[in-house]
């Protein structure tokens, strides 16, 4: 050991004294030239052989590289060597050979002092990036600082590029292993996940601290993610975030994040939208979970990062959040599942929030107050998508928000200046915390009593809204369990409930003092009465203590507008329920729904009651006051129901005679008595339902009670189609979700013989029955708009789902089972309008379910019990399309018969619903090859001249050939039909006549059209993506060109898509474009999209001509046929289609001007400018790409412009002036001549290619 330690020290001191004397002698120019060849040999030769264990002799090196290119000679084997050149060659040998792992670091210290050129400095870069994975991973973040000091000299990009791609190998590599070691039930790792993301953090402070000094720097790493987001990782993406900290990249980064978000999910979209695109391309990178690995990681102490993960987050939520509608409402209701790219992408910015804020301590206070301010601030848009993300925050951190719950408590401050909307969030929201700290919930109870006296009516309805969710959360002793809770409640704070006792008791005292405030409401506003009788059957439930003093309420409320004179009609008082002021009427009391509340929550009563008494007997005192408050309502509940029979209209002054225009005020006044009443009627009809439970003479009175709503109904309807009025919508059935739902399934389904007679009576009433239907379907739709119902349980989507199930299985029933044939003729009309709606309420099911529950679509289909026999239960898939098949049935029987008795409404429907189930089948599954083989056979063999059934079917077949391979053939099948229906632009041409689909004639054609050329955007769209991604992969393989060129003669399998796509689609437009399409909106679309056609050949010739600068390739044999297809079939076609254009246009606007003159309006005058916009924008691409087919013939030396013929008539614009004027005063026969040849030139080429 001593002598090792003696021989280090000697050497040590060797080479500080040679180096002092070197340095001597470099100054004097005293060592030759050959001297310093051979101790640079020497120190070339101890780095090979791995004896450089120290730098410290290292130091040299670079002194005698420098001498050496200053020497102007050196000899070199049997020649001579510039010193420059001999020191490139010395380099290129270094780098060529083996280097100790062990020196990596202090070669790449050393070369910092050595004069470099570009190449010299390329190689090295390249040498020292390939050592990286030979390396110990704790010597990579001295090693990247060494190196980004020695990026100063250049070759920035190659550097940042090469440390991104190790660490997203490494990545990548812990990622597998850790899936194999869950696999395994093993640890298998190399690399410990901890240490990496250590390092991995280390690195990027370094690369930060860089950028920071060298602008250049950063302006290179922006760069490489610019192009494409193909090279994004969670390592890049953390770096990223770092970098934002610098402020003159904030902006850049996050727009660069923004855009490659929003980009890979509009590319997801796209893919899984089209077979073609899956077939040609590999699985989709997803930058969404690259951002959410990011989150993950930057929990191994990242502080740099979590700044930008916060920034980031809101700024997608932001940007992406919905969007307010007209008039500053929202667009949209709750929505189920986020589909929309931009949808996805505001839930990745709320994904990142909640991570973030369950992980980081110090981000929690920041993320939680720009949440709330962003709740307080953002009244005029909408703020879902920030009311999710705090309920989410709470239920998953209730006990880390009380730390900071004076933000909260600051929130309620602003409660009163709110959109109602933010504020029932909120507070659903903060409801768990309620729970835990009395602060908060005393905070909350201020500011609602300050809120009960506002001026603002919603500042009004925000107190009842929260007084209302505060009686229902805080329980009184001896309250019924309540099945349902709106929001889970984590396992932290059931500690609360220990001292529930005492707890119960003060609760009670609480709820009381809340109700007397709510008593108050009684006095307000429609609206907010409205909301507290919407509110109490929920708190009642949840709270069954406060009974007493909910139903004594209700019914002193009820008492004001009922007429205790038992012979006095009608039973109730509609005076005082509206006032007036000034001119106007209004609604004061809506006591239709005041009676609703009542019934409901009376009957909620007595059903519980019944069965708690069964297990328990309570106090005297209790029962004879609730006795006495329900044999009271039960009594005038009656009384009412009995004299609102005998009632005729004259008693409400609503006879046939009365006014119902909305433009006076007694019109106003007569529909709020119309719309009382009708409601009056149908709370009766429940409540007697229920009551009557299946006696024959009370089920008379309940039709009785109908007969009068319908008559009433029907006066209203037939007022409101006449007049000029605004038009009077129908008013929302106060029937409940449950009720309609038992109705129509006695009604169609209850086969007992005990009820048997009692049910004849209603469904012995054809009117009884639709208004049943009917009221269903308004039901569904309600839910499938909003997500919940009116009426008890409407709330909750459990219940509401329970009885879809079962409306289903009803309708579904209905509409199979009774054929035609068993209904007498004269109520055939009638039949066909019942299994309508029930068509209608089933489609409406379906596309509610798919939106709201799509994950409970199956348990819906598999209640329908119409399967019992036939299709296995237990399969989702077969359980669908077992139902397809029924639909199918139905559709083809409807199709079997005459056009006479064709129901197209009703085939309509039968499509829509099949549309809607085919989303459920798998593209792959039997069954969707079977969907689309019936769909291609009912095109082919249904020739109805129906345009909307033509849509709905010619939709559905696309929809689903997207699906299951490329639609460009059948397009092109589609555009012959088109073209042999409507015959050729040129009259003297005939056209062969073809027949592929038969569902396409004289009437449709233009129907087809339209939706052909929609999907021809579509194509082009996938094409145009296509070429895009290929240019910018290109342009990133620039390195790769010599492998590119080698395999020119086989071309790139996306190339030979896009090629072969672009030629079916311009020989299907080649078709159309040559078709005599009526003028106006078809023939407008149809130079939209040749125009687009132009432009995305242009961007492919584009692509060729890089191509062609870069690799010096030949052109595709493919690519030159589809020039010659473009240019000798459909540009010419193009000219002639022009032409035909503006002569139709002008004739048929001189037809309207004969027939209708009252209709040439300023719409229409639009309409020709926009059209005669669409011929310009055409000509222009059809000259951009024979513009840039010059550029690529020179570059490519092949004369691709052969192919193109001049046009004749290229100044139509001129042309048709002189027409005109030819016509008119017969003066110019040349240019008439010149014209008529154009005209019969192309037709000629035309005949030749049929």
């Amino acid at each position: 050991m001593k002598a090792k330690e003696h021989s280090r020290r000697v050497r040590d001191e060797v080479v500080e004294k040679f180096k002092s004397a070197t340095y001597r002698h470099f100054t004097t120019h005293t060592l030759s030239g050959s001297s310093l060849a051979k101790l640079a040999a020497l120190f070339v030769d101890a780095i090979k052989v791995g004896k450089m264990g120290s730098g410290k002799s290292l130091e040299l090196f670079p002194t005698i590289l420098t001498a050496l290119a200053a020497c102007e000679a050196l000899s070199y084997g049997k020649g001579e060597l510039s010193g420059e050149e001999y020191k490139k060659q010395l380099i290129n040998s270094l780098c060529s050979s083996r280097w100790d792992p062990q020196c990596v670091i202090h070669l790449t210290t050393m070369f910092r002092d050595v004069p470099l050129s570009s190449e010299e400095l390329q190689f090295l870069v390249e040498k020292v990036l390939r050592m990286f994975s030979k390396l110990d991973l704790q010597e990579i973040p001295p090693l990247v600082y060494q190196l980004l000091l020695l990026s100063a000299k250049g070759c920035k990009k190659k550097l940042l590029d090469g440390i991104v791609s190790y660490f997203r190998d490494q990545d990548l590599r812990q990622e597998e292993e850790q899936k194999d070691g869950e696999n395994l039930h093993l640890e298998v790792q190399t690399i410990p996940q901890d240490q990496l993301r250590h390092v991995e953090g280390t690195v990027i402070l370094h690369i930060v601290f860089a950028i920071r000094l060298d602008h250049e720097l950063g302006r290179e790493f922006l760069k490489s993610f610019k192009t494409s987001y193909g090279s994004l990782c969670p390592f890049s993406v953390a770096l990223l975030l770092s970098v934002a900290r610098i402020q003159r990249y904030e902006e850049q980064v996050f727009d660069l994040l923004k855009g490659a978000v929003i980009k890979s999910f509009k590319d997801e979209q796209l893919q899984q939208g089209s077979k073609f695109l899956q077939d040609l391309l590999p699985g989709h990178c997803s930058v969404a979970k690259m951002i959410l690995d990011t989150v993950k990681n930057s929990v191994f102490g990242w502080d740099h990062v979590t700044q930008g993960l916060v920034q980031l987050g809101f700024f997608l939520m932001d940007t992406f959040g919905p969007k307010p509608g007209p008039f500053g409402k929202s667009t949209e209701g709750p929505v189920g599942v986020a589909r929309a790219p931009s949808q996805q992408a505001c839930k990745l910015g709320g994904q990142m929030l909640l991570q973030g804020f369950k992980m980081h301590e110090p981000i929690r206070g920041e993320i939680l107050e720009q949440v709330l301010n962003r709740l307080v601030t953002k009244t005029a848009s909408p703020v879902s998508h920030y009311l999710d993300l705090f309920s989410d925050i709470v239920i998953s951190a209730p006990m880390i928000l009380l730390e900071s719950s004076s933000k909260v408590t600051e929130t309620f401050d602003h409660l009163t200046y709110l959109p109602l909307a933010t504020v029932q969030g909120l507070l659903k929201a903060v409801q768990p915390l309620l729970k835990v700290s009395m602060s908060l919930k005393d905070s909350l109870i201020l500011v609602l009593r300050k809120a009960m006296f506002s001026s603002q009516l919603d500042g009004r309805k925000s107190a009842v809204t929260g007084f209302l969710l505060l009686l229902k959360n805080f329980k009184v002793l001896g309250s019924l369990a309540s099945s349902q809770s709106t929001q889970a409640i984590s396992s932290s704070q059931v500690q609360v409930d220990v001292h529930s006792r005492y707890n119960s008791a003060a609760n009670e005292a609480f709820c009381l003092e809340i109700l007397s405030s709510l008593r108050r409401c009684l006095g307000q506003q429609a609206d907010v009465r409205l909301m507290l009788y919407e509110g109490f059957y929920d708190v009642l439930r949840r709270n069954s203590q406060l009974a007493s003093s909910i139903m004594q309420t209700l019914l002193s409320q009820v008492r004001r507008y009922y007429e205790p004179e038992q012979d006095l009609l009608p039973p109730v008082k509609l005076e005082p329920c509206i006032a007036a002021h000034g001119d106007q009427v209004y609604l004061q009391e809506p006591l239709a729904h005041l009676v609703s509340c009542t019934v409901h929550c009376l009957m909620w009563l007595q059903n519980t009651q019944r069965a708690a008494s069964l297990n328990a007997d309570d106090s005297d005192d209790d029962e004879e006051e609730e006795e006495g408050y329900k044999s009271e309502l039960q009594t005038i509940l009656e009384s009412v129901t009995r004299r609102m029979i005998k009632c005729e209209l004259e008693d409400f002054e609503l006879d046939k005679s009365a006014e119902f225009s909305l433009g006076s005020s007694v019109g106003v006044k007569n529909n709020i008595y119309a719309v009382l009443v009708m409601g009056l009627h149908e709370v009766l009809m429940e409540y007697n339902f229920i009551k009557a439970n299946y006696n024959k003479t009370r089920f008379e009175e309940l039709l009785g009670l109908f007969h009068r709503h319908h008559k009433l109904s029907e006066i209203l309807k037939e007022k409101s189609g006449k007049g000029r009025g605004p038009s009077h919508k129908t008013p929302r059935s106060l029937l409940s979700m449950g009720f309609v739902s038992t109705l129509i399934t006695v009604l169609f389904r209850d086969n007992s013989q005990s009820r048997e007679e009692a049910l004849s009576v209603l469904r012995s009433s054809g009117e009884f029955v639709r208004y049943a239907l009917s009221v269903a379907v308004q039901k569904i739709q309600q839910l499938e708009e909003t997500g919940h119902t009116d009426g008890p349980d409407g709330q909750y989507s459990d219940r509401t789902f329970r009885f879809l199930c079962d409306m289903t299985s009803v309708l579904m029933w209905r509409y199979t089972n009774i054929p035609s044939a068993v209904e007498e003729a004269g109520k055939k009309e009638k039949r066909c309008s019942l299994s309508q709606l029930c068509l209608e309420g089933l489609l409406k099911i379906f596309t509610a379910c798919q939106q709201r529950y799509p994950e409970k679509m199956a348990q819906l289909l598999s209640t329908m019990d119409v399967a019992e026999d036939e299709a296995e239960q237990d399969d989702a898939a077969e359980m669908n399309y077992f139902y397809i098949r029924q639909f199918q049935r139905a559709l083809f029987t409807q199709l079997s018969g005459g056009e006479e008795e064709f129901n197209s409404r009703e085939a309509q429907l039968l499509v829509s619903i099949l549309t809607v189930l085919s989303r459920q089948l798998k593209p792959s599954s039997k069954q969707f090859v079977q969907m689309i083989t019936w769909t291609v056979k009912i095109c082919k063999e249904t020739s109805f001249e129906d345009s909307a059934f033509c849509k709905g079917l010619l939709s559905l077949l696309l929809s689903l050939h997207v699906l299951y391979k490329t639609p460009a053939s059948l397009l092109l099948e589609l555009c012959q039909d088109i073209h042999s229906q409507l015959g050729d632009i040129d009259q003297d041409v005939e056209v062969e006549k073809q027949s592929h689909f038969t569902i396409i004639n004289m009437k449709t054609a233009t129907t087809a059209a339209l939706l052909v050329l929609s999907q021809v955007d579509r194509v082009l769209d996938e094409v145009d993506w296509l070429i895009a991604r290929r240019k910018s992969q290109a342009s990133s393989d620039k390195s790769g060109s010599a492998e590119a060129s080698q395999a020119a003669g086989q071309q790139d399998p996306v190339e030979k898509a896009v090629t072969l796509q672009l030629g079916t689609l311009l020989t299907a437009l080649n078709e159309l474009v040559q078709t005599a399409l009526l003028p106006g909106n078809c023939t407008v679309t149809l130079l939209r999209e040749l125009s687009r056609t132009y432009t995305i050949l242009t961007t492919l010739v584009k692509y060729y001509i890089q191509v062609c600068a870069s690799q010096h390739g030949s052109l595709p044999n493919r690519f030159e046929k589809l020039v010659k297809l473009s240019g000798s079939h459909l540009t010419p076609q193009c000219y002639s289609f022009i032409t035909y254009a503006q002569s139709g246009e002008s004739s048929t606007g001189d037809d309207k001007k004969k027939k209708k003159r009252n209709e040439v309006n300023t719409a229409a005058s639009a309409k020709l400018l926009r059209e005669t916009k669409a011929i310009p924008n055409l000509i222009f691409s059809i000259e951009q790409y024979e513009k840039f087919l010059i550029t690529l013939s020179k570059k490519s030396k092949v004369n691709l412009m052969q192919y193109m013929k001049l046009s004749t008539s290229r100044d139509f614009r001129i042309n048709a002036a002189t027409l005109d004027a030819a016509l008119q005063e017969q003066e110019e026969p040349e240019e008439t001549q010149k014209s008529q040849d154009t005209e019969a030139q192309e037709p000629k080429q035309k005949k030749r290619k049929q």
